[in-house]
């Protein structure tokens, strides 16, 4: 008789969880602190592994986006517009600015020393950091974008903003005057979400159609021939294909690997270079609203969290699952070598 394996737990959850909508979640670059940011106009600061919250901000709107500084500060981006340093130590709360609708989302560029926001104003602002708290000019610059900004990402001094209407505009942080490269997403429907590589040569793209398309920033033809889309999150039911929003992709700080999640409520892991899906953990309560992976990859922050696609219903609780990930998860499987003829 074969022993029957129970499927993996979903992690631990973690307690005094958002009790609205999770926008994004993110771990600190130094240690297990989650940084959660909400629809119900908080952001969280936790220290995953104790399962303990540190704090909390609270906002005059939703809470679209957040991200760190420093271990125990981060930045927020509002529906009230307004852009916030939020530092946990001391319950202080700076104010770096405003755009002239929602700020969608924020991006702190340790290259650059700047944070970035982007917003529904169709414009993305820079911003200095260190000017917050006292008189000093904290707008570096601001840059009109084609549509309104949906999602950011960024490796280096290199800066990647998503749009509506599918337009993709990167960046050289060390010139804002005008884009590095203007480009049309190869998806066909709206963006969701971009991360770049961490190895610096591309990104990563998903859409509300259930798809991924993964880009090169070389523009040469040799490097472009190697880009390619791939469907996920979806399914077959009664013979119709139900296909569902990529929320969010996460990649793997060592490997390279990484994790897409979608309003199915599963997590896929996938090897992008051998084009091959590693592992799907077992499906979450709702759709997964943000993943983030911890700065050695060894855990991985899960929100399961209804994202509104099927309209105002019922729905399950918003959690955070944080779980331990097993090398097995996210290692890519070596190509096998065929053998050569005796």
């Amino acid at each position: 008789m074969t022993a029957v394996i129970p499927p993996p737990l979903p992690g631990r959850e973690l307690s005094n969880p958002p009790t609205d909508g999770i926008s994004n979640l993110r771990f600190s670059n130094h240690s297990d602190h989650l940084l959660v940011s909400s629809w119900d106009k908080t952001v969280r600061l936790y220290d995953a592994s104790a399962n303990a919250l540190r704090g909390e901000f609270m906002h005059g709107g939703a809470v679209l986006d957040c991200c760190f500084h420093d271990d125990s500060s981060g930045f927020s981006a509002s529906a009230d517009c307004i852009v916030r340093r939020l530092v946990f130590n001391c319950e202080k709360v700076d104010i770096l600015g405003r755009h002239d609708a929602h700020v969608r989302c924020v991006e702190y560029s340790y290259a650059a020393g700047q944070v970035i926001t982007g917003s529904w104003d169709k414009t993305l602002k820079c911003w200095d950091p260190r000017g917050a708290s006292g008189q000093e000019r904290t707008l570096i610059g601001t840059y009109p974008q084609p549509e309104r900004v949906y999602s950011l990402s960024l490796v280096g001094n290199r800066l990647v903003v998503a749009t509506a209407g599918r337009h993709i505009n990167v960046y050289d942080l060390r010139n804002m005057s005008q884009p590095e490269q203007r480009r049309e997403s190869s998806l066909k429907y709206q963006t969701r979400c971009v991360r770049c590589y961490p190895n610096g040569t591309g990104y990563a793209l998903s859409s509300v159609e259930g798809r991924v398309a993964m880009e090169v920033f070389d523009s040469s033809e040799a490097s472009q021939a190697k880009k390619y889309a791939f469907k996920c999150h979806r399914k077959s039911e009664s013979g119709r294909d139900i296909v569902y929003p990529v929320n969010a992709i996460a990649f793997h700080p060592v490997y390279g690997t990484f994790a897409t999640g979608g309003c199915d409520g599963f997590v896929n892991v996938w090897d992008g270079n051998n084009k091959k899906r590693l592992y799907q953990y077992s499906k979450y309560p709702s759709s997964i609203a943000a993943l983030s992976f911890s700065r050695d990859g060894s855990l991985l922050a899960v929100a399961s969290s209804y994202t509104y696609e099927e309209g105002d219903k019922p729905h399950e609780p918003d959690a955070i699952f944080v779980r331990s990930v097993n090398e097995i998860e996210v290692k890519p499987k070596p190509k096998p070598y065929p053998i050569p003829p005796a």
